[in-house]
């Protein structure tokens, strides 16, 4: 074990999902991948699970900053990670569901409203020739008042996007990766790299190539490359009786997000609250970001409802200036696969392909 031919730092979406694709076109490589938790320490099982694309002001608002073709480069790999995730596990084993989503707008924001239904024509346009679907997004005047939301006004639906059960997608990408002979080892903190020789909390391994798939805690790996650390924090409702939500629901630019899991609310972001206090790789709770996600649970999502919350928890994304991950050779052996921009239930997977690809060539 001292020694492999290929080492994967990372058992995350993106960690797994090389190691499977290595594994699949050369079954004879030895791939050793290094977990520092008992379960994958970022993202990967601390996520919402949300399937998403991007909600029209998100894309809008990337338009003023990116260049038009590379907005949609990076829609379309969202996309395709999607196919290929539900390709690579099968939709049932990992209980995804088709149940769209929709942005939500309250008073204060109006105008930004109406320059997103002023270029809906546009976005489905593009959208169409990405996804096949006729009508991405359209306004829902009813889904408000259906579900008893207070002091939001208006709303555009999402026909595109989806949610799953991540703890069965990862138990499936584990299961799939250890059907193939790949090796995990776990509780393995991986302390320097050097050339073709990797120090660990037990001891050095050495190697012929080297991934790392560590999504938000690559920065101290990766100090030259444009990535940082960006938490999110979650918390999911104990069951409520008669819950009429389904789906999943942004607002504030994606700035918060819920969705039902069954009968429960599962509500996470407001990182904009303490974005500086939230470029952290401390994987915990802080009361100024859950205590206002509980206010916003109680006033706007569920108003005239009682109910309990209970669980809490952090998650680790990887951000940079740049919406799109950075799959690259960094030496002649050594490579990397991160910052997934809060994206990685849908590219994860297909990053993780696109970085075995390359290791293989």
């Amino acid at each position: 074990m001292n020694h492999a031919e290929v080492v994967i730092i990372g058992s995350g979406i993106v960690g797994l999902s090389t190691a499977i694709h290595i594994k699949q076109n050369d079954p004879s490589r030895n791939v050793l991948v290094l977990e520092r938790s008992y379960l994958p320490f970022g993202a990967s099982t601390k996520n919402a699970g949300f399937a998403c694309i991007g909600s029209p002001s998100e894309i809008l608002d990337d338009l003023n900053h990116i260049s038009e073709d590379l907005v949609y480069e990076t829609i379309a790999k969202r996309w395709k990670g999607l196919l290929y995730l539900k390709e690579l596990l099968g939709t049932s084993v990992i209980d995804y569901k088709e149940l769209g989503s929709h942005e939500l707008f309250d008073s204060t924001q109006v105008e930004n409203y109406e320059k997103c239904i002023d270029r809906l024509p546009y976005l489905n346009d593009i959208l169409q020739d990405i996804t096949g679907i006729k009508t991405v997004f359209e306004p829902n005047k009813n889904v408000i008042a259906q579900n008893g939301f207070n002091g939001f006004t208006k709303a555009i639906q999402h026909h595109a996007e989806g949610q799953l059960d991540i703890g069965k997608m990862m138990v499936a990408l584990h299961k799939k990766a250890i059907s193939l002979g790949v090796q995990i080892l776990n509780n393995i903190s991986v302390k320097a790299i050097y050339d073709q020789r990797v120090v660990t909390n037990y001891g050095d391994l050495s190697f012929q190539q080297l991934a790392i798939c560590t999504n938000g805690f690559a920065s101290d790996l990766l100090p030259k490359e444009d990535i940082e650390p960006a938490r999110a924090q979650v918390l999911i409702t104990k069951p409520i009786s008669d819950l009429t939500i389904k789906g999943i629901y942004h607002f504030d630019a994606g700035y918060y997000y819920f969705r039902n899991v069954g009968n429960r609310i599962l509500f996470g972001g407001g990182r904009n609250q303490d974005i500086a206090g939230e470029h952290t790789t401390q994987v915990k709770t802080t009361e100024k970001i859950i205590g206002h996600l509980e206010d916003l649970l109680k006033t706007k999502i569920l108003p005239d409802t009682s109910f309990e919350i209970e669980q809490r928890w952090a998650g680790i994304m990887g951000v940079g200036k740049s919406k799109s991950p950075i799959i690259k050779q960094i030496n002649s052996n050594q490579y990397a696969a991160v910052r997934l921009g809060g994206m990685g239930v849908a590219i994860g997977s297909l990053v993780g392909k696109e970085l075995a690809t390359l290791m293989l060539e």
